[in-house]
């Protein structure tokens, strides 16, 4: 699995992808498109079959609500997975790599994520404990 990281998330994400082993993490910096707006940076996903991480959910999969009837990834046939990290606003590094963790540890037991989304999620609450929830989009029902 190809898991290209978003700007908006730390390098050391890409690197703790590679420890864990997918050697071809990657983060938008590294591949020259820091700075690239969202709708640019689909074809760039598309193309090379890239797994996307992001905290900008709502951007890319649509309100949680009615995942996949908006934003960037409405209207794809096919692609090769979203994983959003869903945490409070200002997200310091040892969250997300601690979300990040949960995600991989997921993508350990279920590796295919073709046309799913995996969302982690912890809210405000300090003492809420993190969810994990798979789902396919599009919509296959």
């Amino acid at each position: 699995m190809k898991l290209l990281i978003d700007e908006c998330l730390s390098e050391e994400l890409a690197k703790l992808a590679r420890e864990r082993g997918h050697p071809d993490a990657s983060h938008i910096r590294w591949i020259g498109k820091g700075g690239a707006k969202d709708w640019e940076l689909m074809p760039v996903i598309i193309a090379g079959d890239w797994t996307f991480v992001t905290k900008n959910s709502i951007d890319f999969r649509g309100s949680a609500d009615a995942p996949g009837q908006a934003g960037e990834y409405a209207g794809l046939d096919l692609h090769a997975g979203l994983i959003c990290l869903n945490g409070p606003v200002g997200m310091d590094l040892d969250l997300q790599m601690e979300m990040f963790e949960v995600a991989l540890d997921e993508i350990d037991t279920q590796p295919d994520l073709v046309n799913q989304v995996l969302e982690v999620s912890l809210e405000n609450d300090a003492d809420a404990e993190m969810r994990v929830a798979r789902y396919a989009l599009p919509d296959e029902g």
